[in-house]
């Protein structure tokens, strides 16, 4: 399917049109796909739980809503996104042990106040810098590239020594997961919006708003203590690539193929990072 080149300025009812379906998905696969850590322990659930999915509705709201180089611009940017993911989750295992002792909703609320300033942070200055970097007439792609790269270096350094990763011993509260849904459907949602009105660098860092890595911690901290999210940081943020490997394989595949490129893209990204991320960690053994 052929995109137009030039601005899109849809009118209110199509980006309502493409982003309630979007958001709606979005909040749909979060619910389903982040009880994988609880039930089959961090190392295979921290795989299964950052397969892309989310960042698929995502892709097709903003094929929808951009010409194809702000289509191709948001995509790029999704792998430096998702590498501030992986430095938000890293935040989740190294800074708890250092919290004063208080009660665990006082830890709770510091912890997610601080993973959610330092991305904030980190996010103004990758929009900012990715625009930098487009304004001077550099290809985009390259951020792409280099945040895959760097993105499965960090991964790798994160998982290096194996850590316990146990199974939640208690399910999560059924507001709890629904918490997650409604997360993942509001960035998702909000990705789309900003896409229609032209800013696609910031749609693509909106679309990977750790919305799912935010509710899934705080609801196994609730629910299952600390233990269980902090052994599912190291494969979390290893498998946070597998979305930047469909936004990389998106970019070419959805402006040539329309909508049908999210399929190929997606099995593209699962057997070129998911499945490699695995075999790397099934060599790597917990202490006891």
């Amino acid at each position: 399917m052929a995109r137009s080149e030039g601005p899109v300025t849809p009118g209110a009812g199509a980006v309502w049109a493409d982003a309630l379906p979007a958001a709606a998905l979005a909040g749909l696969v979060a619910v389903g796909v982040t009880v994988a850590v609880e039930r089959f322990g961090g190392r295979v659930g921290g795989l299964l739980g950052t397969l892309p999915t989310t960042i698929v509705p995502a892709s097709l709201g903003i094929f929808a809503q951009s010409d194809a180089a702000g289509l191709q611009a948001a995509l790029d940017a999704t792998a430096p996104g998702m590498l501030l993911n992986a430095l938000f989750l890293w935040l989740w295992r190294v800074l708890p042990p250092r919290l004063p002792p208080w009660p665990l909703a006082g830890r709770l609320v510091v912890m997610s106040a601080l993973a959610l300033a330092a991305w904030l942070v980190g996010a103004v200055a990758l929009v900012w810098g990715a625009g930098a970097w487009r304004a001077a007439g550099l290809d985009t792609l390259w951020l792409g590239v280099g945040g895959l790269v760097a993105l499965v270096g960090v991964g790798l350094l994160a998982t290096a020594q194996a850590r316990p990763a146990p199974r939640g011993r208690r399910p999560v509260h059924p507001v709890a997961l629904g918490a997650r849904g409604v997360f993942a459907a509001l960035s998702i949602g909000a990705a789309v919006w900003v896409a229609s009105t032209g800013g696609a660098l910031a749609a693509g860092v909106v679309a990977v708003f750790p919305a799912i890595f935010l509710t899934t911690m705080v609801a196994l901290w609730l629910a299952q203590g600390e233990a269980v999210p902090a052994g599912a940081v190291g494969p979390m943020m290893l498998g946070a690539s597998s979305v930047a490997g469909y936004a990389l394989w998106a970019r070419w595949l959805l402006p040539a193929w329309g909508p049908w490129g999210a399929l190929p893209a997606w099995g593209l990204a699962v057997a070129t990072t998911t499945w490699p991320a695995w075999l790397w960690l099934r060599g790597r053994r917990a202490p006891a």
